[in-house]
């Protein structure tokens, strides 16, 4: 089984929803970089078993992103807000340039404090 990055953040959405054991062997096997042997033997069972609890596991996070898009949502706001803070930085130098206004500038202001305490 290959480490996958895409596991790892669907389990900070969605490890609640899954059983104890699950959660535990996938955080052992992608966050803590045991080996398949290594969780068996901690856990007293077989390799073979943990194998199918993982993948069991990465199967049912694979479907609720699929059912419930929350990652896929997370990364589209945090995009979205990239955007609004660069936009913000380019409203900014255009009153810089040419306009100077102080209300402009504020409003501004507001913008990136809001959008930057999101992006956090």
């Amino acid at each position: 089984m290959a480490k996958n990055l895409d596991v790892i953040i669907l389990l900070d959405f969605y490890g609640d929803m899954l059983t104890n054991k699950q959660r535990d062997f996938l955080g052992y096997y992608y966050n803590e970089d045991l080996s398949l042997s290594e969780i068996a033997e901690n856990e007293g069972i077989t390799r073979q078993g943990v194998r199918d609890s993982i993948k069991r596991a990465e199967s049912q996070l694979f479907e609720m992103e699929s059912r419930l898009g929350l990652v896929k949502r997370f990364d589209e706001v945090r995009s979205g807000l990239t955007d609004i803070l660069n936009y913000a930085n380019e409203i900014n130098e255009y009153n810089m340039r040419y306009g100077l206004s102080r209300e402009i500038n504020e409003k501004v202001v507001k913008i990136k404090v809001i959008a930057q305490s999101l992006c956090e």
